[in-house]
């Protein structure tokens, strides 16, 4: 009885060797302090002024950011921003989702830097209306742009904002000039026809569509069409050379329908072909030719001076919005009313009226 090995079994297992610890406790206390430790105002605004595109990532997020103890901190960076600002050109370009908008802008974008352009691309992609998530795989699609020293691509969600951009372009466009980028290409949601909000922010307004998928119809309506600057018929390759060129021709007599722009520009038509390359060089050649003409008859100055106003009652409507329902008080008047309205107790109408009144103060 008193025999060790009487007591073992088949099923007796000898003591292991403790295994060392897999990560490092002095880089984890070393990370966790670099995540606590927040840039300044004056930190981002230097990094931004220096080129850093990491400052320029971080200063972005802050101003995206909802939590109302960031606004102040945000103001201070874009201040200090805005006499750096001003010296692109703002591109918009927008479609119908499928067109190939992240192929061309990809080529588009290697064009110019090829040239010694530097191009930031501020990609805004839809928001789930259920889930409230975004994809954000803008970077992903532009493997090779992504890459190239001088472009930054900036994917954002659109949240609940309407137009096909995100809540704070605009305050990222400003960011991306003072750090040095000349050319601000905006990729919108391509929502349709109710695309709009972005041609309120950009200085040339590019719409791609594709031949051969009843876009020629398109032509004849209203709204979006009359917005553009160019229409560029994209995959143009291949099979679909002629139906392009069949397209080209539809899209400039449909153009002829819509008045003339205050601009005094002719909207034009192109085609090209995001894969081979072809004609992306003489899009560019157009935009050029559009920006000589609005600066020779001031018609760019007098659009951006448009642009700040619109942008001063963007910013006006938004805060007052994020105000209302960051109010404590009214967050809980608000729930009760809305049960009311639910249960048929109260008109919308009403309870509206008493929530603005409880936040007026009358």
């Amino acid at each position: 009885m008193n025999n060790p090995k009487a007591h073992k079994t088949a099923l007796h297992e000898k003591e292991g060797v403790n295994q060392p610890e897999s990560i490092s406790k002095s880089s984890i206390e070393h990370i966790t302090n670099l995540r606590r430790k927040q840039p300044s105002a004056k930190e981002l605004s230097d990094g931004i002024l220096n080129g850093d595109k990491i400052a320029l990532s971080r200063a972005i997020t802050l101003i995206e950011s909802t939590n109302p103890s960031h606004l102040e901190k945000a103001n201070e960076v874009i201040a200090t921003c805005l006499p750096h600002a001003n010296k692109s050109v703002r591109i918009g370009i927008t479609g119908v989702p499928g067109v190939g908008k992240s192929t061309f802008i990809e080529a588009f974008g290697k064009h110019l830097t090829s040239q010694g352009h530097k191009v930031a691309v501020l990609a805004v992609d839809p928001s789930s209306s259920l889930s409230h998530g975004s994809i954000l795989g803008d970077k992903t699609r532009m493997e090779e742009l992504v890459k190239d020293e001088n472009a930054y691509i900036r994917p954002s969600a659109s949240g609940d904002t309407l137009g096909g951009v995100a809540r704070k372009t605009r305050e990222a466009i400003i960011l991306c000039e003072a750090c040095g980028f000349d050319t601000i290409i905006i990729e919108t949601v391509g929502v349709g026809q109710s695309e709009t909000a972005v041609h309120s922010m950009v200085d040339f307004f590019l719409l791609l569509k594709i031949a051969g998928a009843g876009d020629e119809l398109q032509g004849i309506k209203r709204g979006i069409m009359e917005m553009a600057d160019l229409i560029v018929i994209n995959k143009a390759d291949g099979d679909n050379i002629k139906k392009a060129k069949l397209a080209k021709t539809e899209f400039n007599r449909a153009l002829h329908l819509f008045p003339a722009k205050t601009s005094g520009w002719q909207p034009k038509v192109s085609t090209c072909s995001a894969v081979t390359h072809d004609g992306i060089d003489d899009v560019w050649q157009i935009m050029n030719e559009y920006f000589s003409l609005t600066k020779e008859n001031s018609y760019f100055e007098s659009r951006r001076s448009e642009q700040n106003s619109h942008w001063l009652t963007e910013t006006i409507n938004e805060q007052l919005k994020n105000r209302f329902y960051n109010r404590p008080d009214i967050a809980e008047l608000l729930s009760q009313n809305k049960k009311a309205v639910q249960n048929n107790e109260m008109s919308p109408f009403a309870a509206a009226h008493i929530l603005l009144e409880k936040y007026f103060g009358k």
